[in-house]
């Protein structure tokens, strides 16, 4: 006896899910979320769907789920080769599943808050990616219940909610200043990042946590409250000269502010390392072809990237959001703008 000739003109997964004996919730789950449908299931619904002659349609999807096929990407500075690499792993990500990125740069001019508001809806992208820290995603969410999933990039979130990709902070900052003591250097001083900014506290939590592991006393060294910028590492050098006593090495919470550290205190003619050695913070493209190449915490951007892209497409496929925020693992990279003290 033939079996049936189950194909028809125009099949639908009502059609599919009869020929499987399944549910057509579970045709679509096969469909769109394999990994959370049983291997057996998923042959029997594929078998279905060569017996009916189906065809998935994914414009009628799309438009059904009201999707967009872009995800958005909020960076605080495009011009910023910290940020430009973890959009890389983004697009890398994203690209393989067909998604479109759109970059926001948020601190435009142009870049309202009025206007970045058109960015939380579902109507403009299916998901966003948030790389700037002064966000309050809480905040954000309290006045639009209806957002696209989030995901943070290289920054923390203040909702708990929200997934994130993030490097620990801490370990990067005890790489720094253990590095330091073990040149011989107890006389460590900090330039911090923002300390509104929960990497910028936690750099320097991980910078007074490792003196005090070596039995140095942090009050009793050298910090100079900052932002990141070139700007604040050449005032952290103005202050640096006028001190009395002055610290043999420097860590810096970025390495722009290495940058603007050194070069200000080229200026005056302090040597470094020779006389101060400095550490900085991301290691950025230039880092390795500065004067001196600087000793800096390495973070792994494009690594941050996927991992945030991957957090988001689990949101869009239906996961939950408590499935696996990732703290990427720092490392240091030693060049020449450390030594050890005479």
């Amino acid at each position: 006896m033939t079996k049936p000739d189950l194909k028809k003109t125009n099949p639908t997964v009502q059609d599919v899910a009869r020929a499987a004996k399944v549910s057509s919730a579970t045709v679509s789950r096969a469909l769109s979320m394999p990994d959370r449908v049983s291997v057996e299931t998923r042959k029997k619904v594929a078998l279905a769907i060569e017996q009916t002659g189906y065809v998935l349609n994914h414009a009628a999807r799309n438009l059904r789920r009201r999707d967009t096929g872009a995800i958005v990407a909020l960076v605080p500075d495009i011009g910023n080769s910290h940020f430009s690499n973890i959009l890389q792993g983004i697009e890398t990500v994203c690209a393989e599943k067909g998604l479109k990125v759109l970059i926001a740069d948020t601190r435009k001019p142009s870049m309202s808050r009025s206007n970045l508001s058109d960015f939380f809806s579902r109507n403009n992208c299916d998901g966003i990616v948030i790389m700037d820290g002064h966000f309050s995603i809480a905040g954000i969410r309290a006045a639009n219940p209806k957002l696209p999933p989030i995901v943070t990039a290289g920054e923390w979130s203040d909702d708990p909610a929200v997934p994130i990709a993030v490097v620990d902070n801490l370990l990067g900052a005890e790489l720094a200043v253990s590095h330091l003591l073990e040149l011989g250097h107890k006389k460590i001083g900090h330039v911090t990042g923002l300390l509104t900014h929960k990497p910028g506290c936690d750099r320097f939590d991980g910078f007074k946590a490792t003196l005090t592991g070596a039995g140095l006393d942090p009050a009793a060294n050298w910090v100079f409250e900052g932002d990141y910028t070139l700007e604040v590492g050449t005032l952290a050098a103005t202050a640096w000269l006028a001190l009395e006593d002055k610290p043999t090495a420097v860590f810096c919470a970025s390495d722009r502010t290495a940058f603007g550290f050194i070069s200000a205190l080229s200026a005056a003619g302090v040597r470094v390392p020779e006389d101060v050695s400095v550490v900085g913070y991301d290691d950025i493209d230039i880092a390795a072809h500065f004067v001196p190449p600087l000793t800096t915490v390495h973070q792994p951007r494009r690594a941050i990237g996927e991992r945030a892209a991957k957090l988001l497409l689990t949101l869009l496929q239906g996961g939950r959001p408590d499935e696996g925020s990732a703290l990427l693992e720092p490392w240091l990279e030693v060049r020449k703008s450390s030594v050890e003290i005479g």
